[in-house]
């Protein structure tokens, strides 16, 4: 019966310890690749100016190291970062 309540959804939504990053849109994705432009869907983007704050994890930062020519990236404390 214990096993309905495991700490392991807990531990997946508790970002808490990872730091987050604010993703902006400074470019327009037209003219883009397909791939691009789904890349900037799948991180939250759909328009120049739009921002997202995601948490910084791995494959987010993948995602952002695909599209940096479109995107401005600031980690946590709003500093610039240059990744």
């Amino acid at each position: 019966m214990s096993q309905g309540s495991t700490s392991a959804p807990s531990g997946a939504t508790g970002g808490s310890s990872t730091g987050q990053l604010t993703v902006t849109q400074v470019r327009s994705a037209i003219g883009a690749k397909p791939k691009t432009r789904g890349t900037l869907r799948a991180l939250g983007l759909r328009g120049i100016g739009q921002s997202n704050t995601l948490p910084d994890r791995p494959e987010i930062r993948g995602m952002i190291a695909r599209v940096p020519h479109l995107i401005s990236v600031q980690d946590g404390t709003g500093e610039e970062s240059t990744s």
